[in-house]
C-alpha cells in the first residue's frame, strides 16, 4: 500500500466484494474513508454534508425529551452520530444489514465508531432494515412492534436506484404504510436520496403522511469543482 492510499479490510458478501479503504486528499492531505460494494461507493467521509442535515431535519419536526430514533444504515456512521448530538434524544438504533460494517465500527477502524460505542443511548442491529419493516414487527427484537419518534433512512442511493431489487417495495404506498405503523403519532420519516427530487414519490408519500416536503440540499464537491445536490424527503405520521 502506497502512503496515500490504504485498504484496512476487505470481505466477500451475499451483496458483492466490500471493501473499506483509507486515502488522503491529494493538496490537503485530509483522511478520507470509502466504503465500496463492488464498483459503487456506498459512502465516503469526503462527502457528509447531507448525512448530517438528514439528522438534522428529521430532529427538527420534533419536541419532547428522550425521543427514539431508528436509523436504517450505518455507513460511516455520520447520520448516527448527528442524531446523538441533539441532547433530546433518549435511545438510537441503528440498523444495518452488513455485519462487517458493524464490526468495522466496534474495532475502531472506523472513526465515528468510538463516539457510538461510547453512547450509552446508542445500539448497533444487524439486520435487513426493509426485512424488518416488512415484518410488521420492526427494529427492536427485544420489543417486537416498538414504535419510535423518528426513522431515518440513508442506504439505497434513491427511491429509483437501489441497492438490491427486493428494497423495491419499500417506496410504494403499501411499504409506506407498513412505515408509518412503526411511528409514534406524529413520528417524523426522513429519507436521503442521491438524485434530485421525484414528484411521483413525494405523491406515494403523501397518501400515507401528512407535512410531505423534499428538501434539498447543496454542498461543494471538489472532485468536480461545482456544487453538488442531494435530497431529504420527510413526512409526519397523521
Amino acid at each position: 500500500m502506497s502512503a496515500r492510499f490504504q485498504e484496512l479490510d476487505y470481505r466477500q458478501t451475499p451483496l458483492g466484494e466490500l471493501s473499506l479503504r483509507r486515502r488522503l486528499e491529494p493538496g490537503t492531505g485530509r483522511e478520507i474513508h470509502e466504503i465500496k460494494l463492488n464498483e459503487e461507493f456506498l459512502m465516503s467521509s469526503l462527502f457528509t454534508v447531507a448525512e448530517v442535515e438528514l439528522a438534522h431535519l428529521a430532529l427538527a419536526e420534533l419536541s419532547g425529551d428522550s425521543l427514539n430514533v431508528v436509523v436504517g444504515g450505518l455507513g460511516l456512521g455520520y447520520t448516527a452520530q448527528t442524531v446523538l448530538e441533539h441532547p433530546n434524544v433518549g435511545s438510537l438504533l441503528v440498523v444495518d444489514a452488513l455485519g462487517e460494517v458493524i464490526e468495522w465500527h466496534q474495532q475502531g477502524l472506523i472513526p465515528a465508531g468510538k463516539t457510538l460505542a461510547a453512547d450509552e443511548r446508542c445500539r448497533l442491529v444487524h439486520g435487513d432494515f426493509f426485512a424488518l419493516t416488512r415484518s410488521g414487527e420492526g427494529y427492536d427484537e427485544a420489543e417486537p412492534g416498538r414504535l419510535f419518534d423518528a426513522l431515518v433512512v440513508d442506504i439505497d442511493h434513491s427511491p429509483r436506484h437501489l441497492l438490491h431489487p427486493s428494497n423495491a417495495d419499500f417506496y410504494t404506498a403499501e411499504g409506506t404504510r407498513r412505515l408509518a405503523a412503526l411511528l409514534t403519532p406524529g413520528g417524523v420519516f426522513a429519507l436521503w436520496s442521491n438524485d434530485p427530487p421525484e414528484a411521483e414519490y413525494t405523491a406515494t408519500l403523501a397518501e400515507v403522511f401528512t407535512d410531505v416536503r423534499a428538501e434539498v440540499v447543496t454542498f461543494p464537491n471538489p472532485l468536480q469543482d461545482r456544487e453538488s445536490t442531494n435530497t431529504v424527503y420527510l413526512a409526519k405520521r397523521r
